[in-house]
């Protein structure tokens, strides 16, 4: 738990305070937007079993959020639409999702310094990039819960109005099932055209 603490520390002993961890998650989905957020936590802040929220199961990340939520100085997430991620291509609307976050705490707070989850991004204050850093510094790892979460409900929403692609089971990732349906019931509002599996079934459209 002391490793996740790591890179705050370096910038607490440079009395550096107001630190944000930037996540984000969805950049692999079929459809939905990418989310990410920006977190910042207090000095005493502990939460044992945080880590990168892949690696939690959905209930733990269920519990963890409201706390993350209530017990961080302040939290902004990024939402970038579908269509955005189609014009622009995932790389940059998840770049465009990170600022936004980061936008979002510099309403709140006077944000100092950022840890980002391996994007590197072009900002008015320092940010250090870190590679699997959702695994190595805690304000990324809350990060990381906050956008999943966030991302995650999103699809369960959508899955109250869609039952038939199972969205609440895959998230919108390319699970075979998922293939499958859209191949069965074809595409909804909030598909990425230009990713692969939804292309093939643009393409069947073409042909019918």
């Amino acid at each position: 738990m002391d490793d996740l603490y790591q890179y705050e520390k370096e910038l607490y002993e440079k009395h550096i305070t107001y630190i944000g961890g930037v996540d984000e998650v969805g950049r692999g989905p079929l459809i939905g937007p990418v989310v990410a957020a920006c977190c910042v936590l207090p000095k005493a802040f502990q939460l044992e079993g945080l880590t990168d929220s892949k690696k939690l199961s959905e209930k733990r990340r269920e519990q963890f959020y409201p706390y993350i939520i209530e017990h961080c100085i302040a939290y902004g997430v990024g939402i970038v639409s579908p269509e955005v991620i189609d014009e622009i291509n995932i790389y940059e609307a998840t770049k465009l999702a990170m600022k936004q976050a980061i936008e979002e705490v510099q309403k709140q707070i006077p944000l100092e310094h950022v840890l980002i989850d391996a994007m590197p991004l072009e900002l008015d204050i320092p940010s250090t990039s870190i590679i699997k850093g959702d695994a190595k510094s805690i304000s990324i790892a809350a990060a990381s819960v906050i956008a999943k979460v966030t991302r995650d409900h999103m699809m369960i929403e959508l899955d109250h109005k869609y039952p038939m692609y199972g969205y609440k089971y895959h998230k919108g990732y390319p699970t075979k099932k998922h293939i499958e349906a859209i191949h069965q019931y074809g595409l909804i509002e909030g598909y990425r055209k230009t990713y692969g599996p939804v292309k093939e079934v643009l393409e069947e459209c073409k042909h019918v």
